[in-house]
């Protein structure tokens, strides 16, 4: 059974949770993986150290990268996208949360937010 199902008593392929940026970083800590589905451009301009780029566009195609047995925090600008990609996800039975507020909470909150070469990036 999933971390996020253990933790929420949640039904594989039924729903997902919306989480703060405390409660990604505590189940990021605790072996979940990252993934922002932000556009190339997006990602490149800053993302969260150590963060999965896949774009919410090809989700579909390019979830069996992604561990059903890892839980999944998932990350976009403001947490439409990514609250739409964890609908997919949960429906394929994947433990996922979806980062409320996105990388402008996970910045406004002072996280870290890194562009090319891992120098200083921003978020629009």
């Amino acid at each position: 059974m999933g971390l996020l199902r253990r933790l929420f008593g949640r039904t594989a392929g039924r729903s997902f949770e919306t989480v703060d940026v405390e409660r990604a970083q505590e189940l990021l800590r605790t072996g979940a993986v990252l993934v922002d589905v932000r556009t190339p451009q997006e990602y490149r301009t800053g993302h969260a150290p150590g963060a999965r780029h896949i774009p919410l566009d090809a989700l579909g195609t390019r979830r069996r990268e992604l561990s059903p047995e890892r839980p999944v925090v998932l990350v976009c600008r403001s947490g439409a996208r990514s609250a739409a990609a964890a609908r997919q996800l949960a429906e394929a039975g994947y433990d996922v949360a979806s980062l409320r507020g996105g990388m402008q909470a996970w910045q406004r909150a002072g996280q870290r937010v890194v562009g090319r070469n891992g120098r200083p990036g921003s978020v629009a």
